[in-house]
């Protein structure tokens, strides 16, 4: 299996309205989806999109909701076998509300979290890479990263056992505040945002995130800013998640850090520009970017 994600699993319910009500009041849904969601799942179905043999490792209730969420997660070209049926425990969910802006609500049960024994570690010690999303317990995280033999890829902030995480890493991404508080430093331009990724020694490429700059990329011998594009942002949920994925297939296929930086880039600008988190990622018949059409929503 060349990637292996480590991560949330959850329904994603998607509503747009025009506005969202006062209290005591009420709005129309103008537009419902629900989706395959979790930040997990969002990067593995990228993934799976531009090519990657992938692998799910996360956990959902033993209700339908998570009977089907794993249905669609197969039907998507990713393999389900290590994702966890949590007896007596309910499925995660998250709603996401798109009006002016967005709201996002998240009901996740303790049982819905990842425990140290539903890792597959054989299927994570044979990866090429593990992407690890740490919004997982952090001991969960770390006996994921420390059971890989490939590449490394850090997404998120842990809550605990930083250092040690770091040690595990080939790859960090965070966005803007993830970054102040997995470097303890304050980001508020892209120089700033170099210098915090610099301290993290010992990892390949590091991915920032500033807010109202863009992206920024550090590895040894280079670094890259790039801007944010004039993509007109409708829900910036599942714009990271699209990122890592992007980023874990080009730097997997043996991509540079440039190219690989420029098609996450692309890839989240093309997510941000429809309601809900799942991507839509497709690449040029040449493989070398994404597709002028790609950002249909499906």
């Amino acid at each position: 299996m060349d990637v292996v994600v480590v991560g949330q699993v959850a329904r994603d319910l998607v509503l747009v309205v025009d506005e969202v009500p006062g209290p005591g009041g009420s709005a129309p849904v103008r537009e419902r989806r629900e989706l395959l969601g979790g930040k997990g799942a969002n990067i593995a179905v990228g993934l799976a999109q531009l090519g990657a043999p992938v692998a799910l490792v996360g956990v959902v209730g033993d209700d339908d909701v998570g009977t089907r969420l794993i249905a669609r997660a197969g039907a998507d070209g990713i393999a389900t076998e290590s994702v966890v049926r949590r007896p007596n425990c309910s499925t995660a969910l998250f709603v996401d509300v798109v009006a002016d802006g967005w709201r996002y609500l998240e009901d996740v049960p303790d049982g819905a979290l990842l425990r140290e024994d539903d890792l597959p570690l054989d299927l994570i010690a044979r990866a090429d890479t593990v992407v690890v999303q740490l919004q997982q317990p952090p001991e969960v995280a770390l006996k994921a990263a420390r059971a890989a033999s490939g590449r490394v890829v850090l997404d998120g902030a842990p809550e605990r056992l930083r250092d040690e995480l770091l040690a595990c890493a080939d790859v960090v991404r965070a966005d803007h505040r993830e970054a102040e508080l997995l470097t303890g430093r304050e980001i508020e331009s892209a120089d700033d945002a170099l210098r915090a990724a610099r301290e993290l020694e010992g990892v390949e490429l590091v991915a920032f995130a500033v807010d109202g700059v863009g992206n920024v990329f550090a590895w040894d011998g280079g670094e890259l800013v790039l801007p944010l594009g004039d993509t007109e942002v409708v829900d910036t949920t599942g714009g990271g998640d699209a990122f890592v994925a992007a980023l874990t297939f080009a730097l997997t296929r043996g991509d540079g850090p440039e190219r690989a930086a420029r098609l996450a880039v692309a890839a989240s600008g093309a997510t941000v520009s429809h309601p809900g988190g799942r991507p839509c990622l497709r690449l040029t018949d040449d493989g070398s970017s994404l597709d002028a059409d790609q950002a249909r929503y499906r």
